[in-house]
């Protein structure tokens, strides 16, 4: 029994690795993406948590620093509670 719980774990802890490796490649492309996107904005720390909050959402960000928006319906497509674009 001692060992199944060992294995158990060891299985858990591999897994959980993974995916945290996983998750942190997406982020670092989001952020990427999002710094490009965001390089020319007059509020930048706006830009960039908005921009990031979309792209992890959408798993794309158009190119260019405005507009391209075509590129990436579900960015887009985005809205605020006021329904006003989300993405910058």
């Amino acid at each position: 029994m001692k060992k199944f719980g060992a294995v158990l774990f060891l299985c858990l802890l591999v897994l959980g690795s993974s995916f945290l490796q996983s998750a942190m490649a997406g982020s670092s492309f989001c952020d990427s993406k999002c710094s490009a996107r965001c390089s020319k904005a007059g509020m930048q720390e706006r830009c960039l948590k908005y921009c990031g909050i979309c792209c992890d959402k959408c798993q794309c960000v158009p190119s260019g620093t405005y507009g391209n928006k075509h590129e990436c319906p579900c960015y887009r497509d985005l809205k605020n509670s006021k329904g006003k674009p989300k993405c910058p």
